[in-house]
This record gives C-alpha cells, structure tokens and sequence, in this order.
C-alpha cells in the first residue's frame, strides 16, 4: 500500500489585488491549505502589465491582474493551477502567452491553455512526496475562437484553451414544431444557414432536426431542453485521462464551466453530469467544477468526488484597473468616464449583478484524503469572502463558522444521494 494523500481544491480565484499584509485570515486559510499535499485552484483573470490587445469580446468584464498577483497566489500554497475559463484570452493571444510566462516564473505547474491544442489539453504533473499527480483542465464557457486549434502538417495550430464543447437540443410536439417551420419560412431567420450547407461550409444537420437560427429543435413526447457532451472533445479528454493515468497515480480534472439547468443557475446543465462520470470511468480520480461563481453539488460517483462548482475562492472583479472602450460603450460611457464609473453603470450603481447575491461570497474548501486510488474521507471547510464589506474590499475568503453555507450544500447535494454531516463548523460526507 502507498501513503495516503490529502488534496484540496478550491473555486474561481479573480484576484486582482495584492496581499502585501498576511492578517489572521490569510494565516488561518493558508495553513488550513497546506495540510493537502495537492492544492488546486482555478485562475479566473490573465496575468500581465497590457502585454496583450483587448479582445472584441470577453468573460464579462476584462480580465487583467498584475504578475505580482501570482506571489499571493504561491503563499496560499496552491502548487497546481488550472487557466482554461471565460476569461483565458480576453487580452488575446498576446495576454494569453504573458500569462503562461508569468505562470512558468512563478514555478507553477498548470494546465488548460497552450500554443496549440495538444499544449491546452496535456496532463501537467506535479511530484509529491507520496504520489505523482496529473491535473488536466477544461472549459465549457468560451466564445468559439478561443478553442485552442490542432498542428497539422499542412498548418500550425491555434492557441487558445482546451474546449470542453456540449451540444444543447430542445425538444418539442410535432405540432408546435410545424409552427416554429412556418415561422422560420415567413422570416429570414434560417437563410444564412441554408446557404452555408448549399455552398458546403457547414454541414446538413440531418432530417430529425430542425435548425431555428442556431438553435437545434427535435420532435419529442415530453418537451424541454438537454445538452450533452461533443463527442470529439469527450473523447479527446478521454484519451488524454486514460495517457495520464499510465505516468501518474492520481488525475484531476478541472472544468469550468456555467451552463446551468434551465434558470436554475445552482444545477449544472445535464452535459456536465455525463462529462464529469466519463472522466471518472476513463480514469480521472476527482472531478473539480467551477464557473457559476456560487456553490453546486456535490456526488460521490464510484468512489470519487465530483464537485459541479466550488463557487469562489478569490473574487475582485470590483478591483480591476482599466477596461477597454467596448466596455463604456455597452453602457453609454465615453472618454470623460473612468474604471469606476463604468463599474458602477455596470452594477446600477451596486443594486444588481454579482456582487449583491451573498451566495456568490460563501463557498467551501476541500480536503479529501485517497489512498490506493480509494477516496477514505471528505472535509468541506465553510469560507466567506467579505459581503458585509464595502465593495473594494471585497473578495479575499477567510474561515467561517456559518453552518447556513454547509446546509445549502447539503440540501444542493441530496439529489445526488449525497449525504454530508455537519459538526463543529465542518462538513463532512459520508462515504458508503
């Protein structure tokens, strides 16, 4: 038998400021972190001083952090980093090729996004004492031209990050469909499309779906809307699990990833359940989710966590520095305007959005002991992230006492059979 091997992960880290004093919070998070031997985070910004174009679309806002950001992010301890999300290239490939520079300086292993895409979707390996631990990082959530493009003989690839593609299909009555036909023949809404499939630049969608735009439309007795995974990507992601598998003793996935089940922003949408147990059948020994920037089940799947989001970590979206004219033109901005001003349109003056939901400022830390590739225990650690504070202070976790984060967990976790136990301010969940 080998050692047993403590991991911990943790949900988005937006983090925009510096921590140049280490108060008890950071303390206490810190050494609540480095009892793991595997300590994962995602890096939810790019990390430059402007080495890259603003991109014409990005995650929401601009991301872009100093390079000293990821000091902080090393004194926490986090030894493995995963970067494919929504915000990987909001700074184009020259913030994206910064970011990996400054990652590589900074001494961290990391996954997700690379030159090509056999550089985005590598397994990244980091020795421990007790194991060799692969991370291999994904994203859901991306404008198209992010995916990271394949070398070829003939052509170099693209950089980007490695996608994580899904395919949404609504289904409806026969009859309504005969409607949303009749629709689509009174308006222009599909001759683009028709068009592109005459002319062979995109391919016929087949007899038994019906395209409405670029939406996918089936006939089905119960009506509503699923998504599964593409199948290209799955298996790519698969093949890669089951290569990492072979030259480490543990892998992790990280996938981030929004899409939520209907309007249900805590669910995830139905492609991430079927993506997270196909990485844990071809392999992968834990699933880490994040995205929604709130907290998502939890389920137990042959012995292995899967974490549908773990929420935020680090969150300083209010912090950033500068943003590009796009930004003050979507909310009627110009020149006379600044950062704050354009934050503020934003948020309708801090009545809406992200930062006035307390949810997206609680979250968990866990740790989870496996040993022989058998999940032994799981802890879940309560954080806060300082709603009750004014909004340039937001954003950095501390340890929490508030048993409310682990009840929503628990009552996001019961639909998966999932049963945690709460005592002494710790989740903790009961394994078969």
């Amino acid at each position: 038998m080998t050692r047993p091997i403590l991991f911990a992960a943790t949900g988005d880290s937006f983090i925009t400021r510096n921590l140049s004093y280490k108060d008890q919070a950071f303390q206490e998070v810190s050494r609540l972190l480095h009892l793991a031997d595997v300590r994962i985070a995602n890096l939810e910004t790019t990390v430059h001083n402007n080495e890259g174009y603003p991109s014409a679309q990005s995650g929401g806002t601009w991301a872009m952090s100093p390079p000293s950001v990821l000091q902080v992010m090393k004194d926490y301890g986090f030894n493995l980093i995963g970067w494919a999300n929504n915000h990987t290239l909001d700074y184009l490939y020259g913030g994206l090729e910064a970011t990996e520079r400054h990652l590589n300086e900074y001494g961290f292993i990391h996954a997700g996004a690379g030159k090509n895409l056999a550089e985005a979707s590598a397994p990244r390996y980091l020795e421990c004492e007790s194991a060799r631990v692969a991370l291999i990082a994904a994203t859901s959530t991306f404008h198209p031209w992010w995916a990271a493009g394949d070398q070829r003989s003939d052509s170099i690839g693209r950089p980007g990050i490695n996608p994580m593609r899904y395919i949404m299909t609504h289904y409806i009555k026969e009859e309504k469909l005969g409607q949303l036909q009749e629709i689509a023949e009174s308006t222009d809404i599909n001759a683009f499309n028709k068009l592109l499939i005459e002319e062979g630049f995109m391919n016929d969608p087949g007899k038994d779906v019906f395209l409405f735009g670029n939406a996918r439309f089936k006939v089905g007795e119960e009506e509503g809307t699923t998504t599964q995974p593409h199948p290209r990507d799955l298996q790519r992601m698969v093949k890669t699990i089951e290569e990492a598998k072979r030259r480490a003793d543990y892998v992790i996935i990280s996938i981030h990833a929004h899409e939520m089940k209907g309007d249900a922003k805590e669910v995830a949408a139905d492609f991430l359940p079927a993506f997270a147990k196909a990485c844990i059948d071809a392999g992968a020994h834990a699933v880490v989710g994040h995205g929604p920037h709130l907290l998502r089940g939890i389920e137990i799947y042959d012995n292995r966590p899967i974490f549908y989001s773990l929420g935020d970590f680090i969150f300083q979206t209010e912090a950033v520095t500068s943003q590009p004219a796009d930004f003050y033109e979507h909310y009627g901005l110009d020149h006379t305007h600044n950062v704050a001003d354009a934050l503020s349109a934003m948020s309708a003056n801090y009545t809406r959005g992200l930062c006035v939901h307390r949810e997206v400022w609680e979250s968990v830390i866990p740790i989870w002991k496996m040993q022989d590739g058998e999940l032994l225990e799981v802890e879940l650690h309560p954080i806060e992230l300082g709603y009750e504070l004014p909004v340039h202070r937001m954003g950095w976790p501390r340890l929490s006492a508030a048993t409310h984060i682990l009840e929503k967990l628990q009552a996001l976790s019961a639909p998966y059979g999932t049963e945690i136990e709460i005592e002494g301010g710790i989740g903790r969940i009961r394994l078969s």
